[in-house]
């Protein structure tokens, strides 16, 4: 696990200069979702909220619920649901934070919600099973952020990690679904492998991977929407929609908005 260039991240999400939608609640304003057509479909009076990547920036995830929220009194919709796409954990100053407010239940009244595992908590979850591999991989990869945020120093031995995380914080953890499907759409951490049908897809493949996800073209027969890969602003492709704009390292907090055949985000 190689540790992320930061300054180069931070560089190229300082260029990024799309605005993703009309960001006048930033301003005082009610903020409008900006739609455009979408790669896939979901059936009628369904609306999916799909977030990236939180990376312990709890102050960015309770911005973003909040502006939801607002969305969804505006607009309300028969079978709306909110989809958190893993890695809540390193980087940011309050992983705790984070994961404690996502293990409480649903964070938007009324909105139903469900929470995929990253690659940052299988390494942790890889950690307290024993791996010491994975362990210093997540040391290197923003961990010792995370353990600040639970009161743990970086040199904490590991075999006291999991007695110091509150019991509901770990059964969150290892209760994190894989992945989730709705009408056209696959929600999943990192991607897919191409040539792979996604029941025998590996959950190694649905945490970690890049490529060749990233650039094929192929179609997975469904349109996958994913994390992981850090952008300046969402991608959109015919068969892939990317939601992770570097909260935690300095960039936005995002989320899709997928509803009938048209995409739109929201970002803070």
């Amino acid at each position: 696990m190689r540790r992320p260039n930061l300054r180069r991240i931070r560089a190229e999400l300082d260029l990024a200069a799309v605005r993703t939608w009309d960001d006048a609640h930033l301003k005082g304003g009610p903020g409008r979702v900006v739609f455009a057509g979408a790669p896939g479909n979901l059936p009628a009076g369904k609306r999916v909220y799909a977030v990236g990547d939180v990376h312990g920036d709890l102050e960015k995830l309770t911005a973003l619920h909040a502006v939801i929220a607002a969305d969804l009194a505006a607009r309300p919709v028969e079978a709306p649901l909110l989809v958190h796409l893993g890695d809540y954990l390193d980087w940011g100053s309050d992983s705790a934070g984070v994961v404690g407010l996502l293990a409480a239940g649903p964070p938007v009244a009324g909105l139903p919600t469900v929470n995929l595992a990253g690659d940052h908590e299988q390494m942790l979850l890889d950690a307290l099973d024993g791996d010491g591999a994975a362990a210093t991989d997540w040391l290197h990869s923003g961990g010792e952020a995370a353990l600040a945020s639970w009161g743990m120093a970086a040199d904490t031995p590991r075999g006291e990690w999991a007695g110091r995380l509150p019991p509901e914080h770990l059964a969150f953890l290892r209760g994190l679904a894989l992945r989730h499907r709705v009408g056209g759409y696959l929600f999943v951490h990192a991607g897919l492998r191409p040539g792979v049908k996604v029941a025998e897809q590996t959950r190694q493949d649905m945490h970690y991977i890049r490529e060749p996800f990233l650039s094929t073209d192929r179609g997975f027969g469904v349109v996958v929407v994913h994390g992981h890969t850090v952008g300046g602003t969402p991608v959109v492709r015919s068969n892939r929609v990317g939601v992770d704009t570097g909260a935690g390292l300095g960039g936005k907090l995002s989320c899709a908005v997928l509803e009938d055949d048209r995409i739109g985000f929201i970002s803070v």
